[in-house]
């Protein structure tokens, strides 16, 4: 299917299955439960959580296959944003031609980053690429927002005014739109105490999400992808064979910083604003943390990571002392106080921690994230398996 071997078919139906139903699926408990805090089928967490996986998928290509660790492809992210909120100001809400500029923007600046820091390995390109991401931050938050040139509008945020230009603009379309089709329009379904949403804007961007996992693929089982494996092992031996590797590693920069690109342009078309912060290294540390928890490498590994990180980061920080107080008000009340009080630094505001913790968890348990948590259970399945069959007679 789709030249693609068995197991990447199923790993990739596997991929669209979950995109489809996630809506459904991460909405398991009735909205009038109490459980109901851990619903996450709303359509801006789960936009986010398929902008992110882009996001993730991209960083992968370079971190998973070349062993280059970038803390700056947040850079990347916020120039795709910018490139596609100036595209919604001086041509149309359409959010085709804010994604292909914010691709291209991305892909132009990630080779112009790249040719100057893959001159260096290690530690060194790591920390390069943070310094570059933290020039671009400090750059698009106060030199590009002089009154003279205004590219970025500072700490405000660029954003789409009525009195922009827009060439093509249509008056009945106000907000980013996919051929007429609005992005934030939703359709609810009500099945007994589940209440269900489609959103346009989630399924546009799961649909590219997808495409974008089949060329992650393709990029992992050519002989391009092998290439950057052979990096990743020993560039040290690639180079005394007299192979020049810079410019496989240069390609893996800027195909990586097009997909960071891509998810920037997503996030102003599900909201158009774009802002300086969407640079900074804590946006470059947490895709790192993602691909690493997800399974560095791995196909599945990084969109597991992100879905993971955007989960609990949401869920966790929205259960405040209310909420708490409302599913232990059964308890006697010195015990529920208790709870609460114990519970009350690990969500709401500390929501850090308990991420923290779960981070330390899997990284000392499963040191190749969680692909290699969900290859020891299938492992643990099939020897199970094996053994129930050998001890079953021949017939």
């Amino acid at each position: 299917m789709l030249n693609l071997n068995q197991r990447d078919t199923g790993t990739f139906l596997f991929v669209i299955i979950i995109t489809v139903l996630a809506p459904f699926v991460m909405n398991p408990f009735p909205t009038e439960s109490a459980m109901a805090q851990f619903n996450a089928g709303y359509p801006d967490l789960m936009q986010r959580f398929v902008i992110f996986g882009i996001f993730a998928i991209g960083f992968n290509i370079l971190f998973g296959l070349t062993g280059y660790l970038s803390f700056g492809h947040a850079a990347f992210l916020g120039v795709g944003s910018y490139a596609a909120v100036w595209m919604f100001k001086l041509l149309s809400y359409n959010i085709i031609p804010a994604l292909v500029l914010s691709v291209i923007i991305a892909g132009i600046f990630s080779l112009f980053i790249g040719f100057l820091c893959l001159r260096r390995s290690g530690i060194y390109f790591s920390i390069l690429t943070l310094a570059f991401a933290q020039m671009s931050f400090a750059i698009a938050y106060s030199v590009l927002s002089n009154p003279k040139f205004n590219l970025t509008n500072g700490e405000t945020g660029l954003q789409v005014y009525a009195d922009d230009i827009q060439l093509f603009k249509v008056e009945n379309l106000t907000t980013p739109h996919l051929f007429g089709v609005k992005m934030n329009s939703t359709y609810e379904l009500t099945l007994g105490a589940w209440d269900f949403q489609f959103n346009v804007g989630y399924y546009v961007s799961a649909v590219v999400m997808i495409l974008m996992f089949y060329v992650s693929i393709r990029i992992f089982r050519s002989p391009f992808g092998l290439m950057l494996r052979a990096v990743k092992t020993n560039q040290t031996r690639l180079n005394y064979t007299g192979l020049n590797t810079r410019p496989y590693t240069l390609a893996a920069f800027v195909i990586s910083g097009m997909y960071a690109g891509l998810a920037g342009g997503l996030l102003a078309s599900m909201d158009p604003l774009a802002g300086a912060e969407r640079m900074q290294w804590t946006a470059s540390g947490e895709v790192v943390l993602m691909t690493i928890l997800g399974g560095a490498g791995t196909l599945l590994g990084p969109v597991l990571g992100a879905g993971f990180i955007k989960y609990f980061e949401n869920i966790l920080s929205k259960i405040n002392d209310n909420v708490l107080h409302a599913w232990f008000q059964y308890l006697p009340e010195w015990l529920e106080n208790s709870l609460v009080w114990v519970l009350h630094w690990f969500t709401g505001k500390g929501w850090h921690l308990t991420l923290g913790l779960l981070f330390m968890i899997i990284v000392i348990f499963l040191p190749g994230g969680l692909m290699d948590g969900a290859n020891r259970i299938r492992e643990a399945i099939r020897g199970r398996k094996a053994k129930k069959n050998a001890k079953t007679p021949a017939e």
